[in-house]
C-alpha cells in the first residue's frame, strides 16, 4: 500500500479542521494541467504544511482525481474546498496561479477527492521522514511496506488512534499490523464529481455537453437510503433531474426511458421530453458505474408516476 504526503497551506487546513461533520474534501491543485495519478482508491493522502512547518497534520483515503471547472469544484464541495466562498477560493487559486485572471473566467483546476478526511491535534502531528527535501512544492509518495513508509505508517496509526471517525486496520490486526486497501465511501461532492466523469461529462439521455447544465441524480434518493454509489446515480440534464426526481420519467431495468403520461395530463405540454420516451440511456464503459437494476426497479415501483 502506497501513500502520498501532499503540501498545502495553513489556511486550507485551518478552516477544513473547523468544520464539523465533513465526507469528503477537496485537495486543489491551481495549474489544472495534470490530473494526479500517484495513488489508486482506497489509499492514503497525508497533508503537510508548507515550511517551515514540516509536520503532517491529517489526511484522507484517495477516491479519485479530476481536471473540473473551478465552478464545478466549488458546485460539488463548497467550503469542503477549504475556503468560505467562491470568490475567496478564486483568491487562493489565483495566487498559486501567478497570474491575474478575468473574473468570470471558469479556468480548470486539479481536483484530488478525499474521502473521511482527519485532522491530527496539534500535539499529535508527525515530522516528515528524513528524506523529505525542502524543495518539494506538492509532494511525494512512500510505500508503507518498506523504510521509511513503515515508520510513518507506525506513527500515523499512533496520531489518529484517539479519532474514532478514522478506520486504518481491522480490528483483529495487531496495532502495528499491514497496511490495508480498503474502498472509500464516497461523500456527496465526490459522488457528483465521480458521476460526472463516469458519464464523460455528457447527459445519458439527450448527449448535452454543457456542464453547467446537468446533474449527477441520484436514483435512489439520499434521503431513502440511497447511497453515494456510482451505480446509484446518473447524468442528465437539470430540468430531466426535476422530473426524474418527481417521478414524470424514469428508467427501465434494460435502460429504457419512459416519459409519464401526467406531463401532459397536468402541464398540457411535454414534447420535448416525449421524444426521448422508448430511447435507450447511454451508459459508462465501465461496467461497475452503469445504473443498478435494484436502484431503477426502485425508482419504477416508488416513484414513477405511470
Amino acid at each position: 500500500m502506497k501513500a502520498f504526503v501532499g503540501v498545502t497551506d495553513r489556511d486550507w487546513f485551518d478552516l477544513l479542521r473547523s468544520l464539523q461533520g465533513l465526507e469528503d474534501v477537496n485537495f486543489w491543485q491551481p495549474s489544472g494541467n495534470r490530473q494526479f495519478k500517484a495513488l489508486n482508491p482506497g489509499e492514503l493522502f497525508l497533508f503537510k504544511l508548507h515550511s517551515p512547518n514540516d509536520f503532517i497534520v491529517g489526511g484522507g483515503f484517495f477516491a479519485h482525481s479530476s481536471l473540473l471547472p473551478i465552478s464545478l469544484a466549488w458546485e460539488a464541495f463548497g467550503n469542503a474546498n477549504g475556503a468560505n466562498s467562491l470568490s475567496e477560493m478564486r483568491e487562493r487559486v489565483e495566487k498559486y496561479r501567478l497570474q491575474a485572471e478575468n473574473r468570470l473566467d471558469d479556468y480548470t483546476i486539479g481536483c484530488i477527492l478525499l474521502e473521511q478526511p482527519f485532522f491530527l491535534s496539534r500535539s499529535s502531528w508527525i515530522p516528515v521522514p528524513s528524506n523529505w527535501k525542502h524543495n518539494i512544492v506538492q509532494g511525494r509518495g512512500y510505500d508503507l511496506s518498506v523504510e521509511p513508509g513503515i515508520s510513518l505508517w507506525e506513527q500515523l496509526q499512533s496520531s489518529i488512534s484517539t479519532l474514532s471517525t478514522v478506520v486504518m486496520v481491522r480490528e483483529e490486526s495487531a496495532r502495528y499490523g499491514e497496511p490495508i486497501l480498503t474502498l472509500p465511501r464516497l461523500g456527496q461532492g465526490s459522488f457528483k464529481v465521480l458521476v460526472t466523469d463516469a458519464y464523460k461529462r455528457q447527459c445519458a439521455i439527450t448527449n448535452e455537453r454543457t456542464l453547467p447544465a446537468l446533474d449527477a441524480a441520484h436514483i435512489k434518493p439520499y434521503s431513502e437510503n440511497g447511497q453515494h454509489l456510482v451505480s446509484n446515480g446518473i447524468l442528465i440534464r437539470r430540468d430531466l433531474h426535476a422530473l426524474f426526481d418527481k417521478g414524470y420519467i424514469t428508467i427501465t431495468p434494460t435502460m429504457i426511458i419512459e416519459v409519464s403520461r401526467k406531463i401532459k395530463e397536468e402541464f398540457e405540454n411535454g414534447r420535448d421530453y416525449y421524444r426521448h420516451d422508448g430511447d435507450k440511456i447511454r451508459v459508462p464503459a465501465d461496467i461497475a458505474n452503469r445504473p443498478s437494476i435494484d436502484f431503477l426497479e426502485w425508482h419504477n415501483e416508488n416513484v414513477y408516476r405511470g
